[in-house]
């Protein structure tokens, strides 16, 4: 989901009806993320056979993706190549690194190590622009380590899986890199192309693209939970653990790594962000595909709780920033 497309020029006073359609994106997703997936709980199913269509709905998401892009997205990394390639680095060391050491340290199953694993290996998560903008943070780097880091993830994924995550399993990195130009690469670029020639009439839609995407991403964790329902009830502590711990340690690393680079508060505030929110919804379908609906678990709450605690750190980087000495 690319919600940005509702953030207003930083010259706005925060009062606009794009900064309230933001606020009702950022509020209203996880809350429809959390409810498809206490469906997909309670009627597991319902869902029976619809794993094979995980990756179809994340093409769709993909490509919403796309049709909110404009070649401006790429200028910031040409107007700032040195700290979009810091936020580059930063996601792809900071966050597998957890996941292997959270893993390691929570002694987690082969199946959930590799999941929590995977989701670390993801590119930046797909809501990671508008949090930044309710965060008072530098909305156009993270639009760009956010769309570079999704161009880049099919050759950086699944190497970085393969090599974090082939300890517990078995991991094809080959057909990884297939499945992600299929569902991630190819829908982007067409939805680029879509917009670059009928600019015109994809303007008149954007409004109803959040929540499309918002409503295929729920789809997707319905789907997800439902696999893995019977292992929900024993693993479910220890995988929000592993969670709220690869989420809360992930923003506090990026910002922190943004402070050490001395980008300056909103850079850092951005910084945060973009590491510590991943695609979850790619990072379902991989599991799903290459693992196991178990192996699924960790992206299916890590979808419901990025966005929940992303809400909740941009409130507080907001209130701070609103102080003189704010950082």
């Amino acid at each position: 989901m690319r919600p940005e497309q509702t953030i207003p020029h930083p010259a706005d006073d925060g009062t606009s009806g794009a900064d309230k359609a933001a606020r009702r994106a950022i509020t209203v997703f996880p809350v429809l993320v959390l409810a498809a997936g206490a469906v997909g709980l309670a009627a597991p199913g319902a869902f029976e056979g619809w794993g094979t269509n995980v990756p179809y709905l994340l093409g769709v998401v993909m490509f919403c993706m796309g049709l909110t892009m404009t070649p401006l997205d790429f200028q910031g990394v040409v107007k700032r190549p040195w700290a979009v390639a810091l936020g580059l680095v930063a996601h792809y060391v900071i966050m597998p690194g957890l996941g292997w050491l959270i893993a390691h340290g929570l002694g987690l199953s082969p199946q959930l190590a590799a999941g929590v694993i995977l989701v670390g290996c993801a590119p930046s998560g797909t809501a990671s622009n508008v949090v930044t903008y309710l965060a008072r943070g530098d909305v156009a780097l993270s639009v760009s380590v956010a769309t570079v880091s999704t161009v880049l993830a099919p050759l950086v994924t699944p190497p970085l899986t393969l090599l974090l995550a082939g300890e517990y399993l078995p991991v094809d990195a080959g057909s990884m890199v297939t499945d992600i130009l299929k569902t991630v690469l190819l829908p982007v670029l067409g939805g680029l192309a879509v917009r670059l020639l009928f600019g015109r009439y994809v303007d008149r839609v954007l409004g109803a693209l959040p929540w499309l995407s918002a409503l295929t991403i729920a789809a997707i964790v319905a789907i997800v939970v439902a696999g893995s329902a019977a292992a929900i009830k024993s693993a479910a502590a220890l995988v929000f653990l592993a969670v709220f711990l690869h989420n809360g340690l992930g923003l506090a690393l990026g910002y922190g790594a943004g402070k050490l680079a001395r980008l300056g508060p909103p850079a850092s505030r951005a910084m945060a962000f973009e590491v510590g929110m991943q695609n979850s919804g790619l990072a379902a379908s991989l599991a799903t595909a290459h693992f196991s609906p178990l192996a699924a678990l960790p992206s299916a709450v890590f979808s419901v709780w990025h966005n929940v605690s992303g809400a909740l750190v941009a409130a507080w980087m907001a209130r701070r920033s609103s102080r003189p000495s704010g950082g």
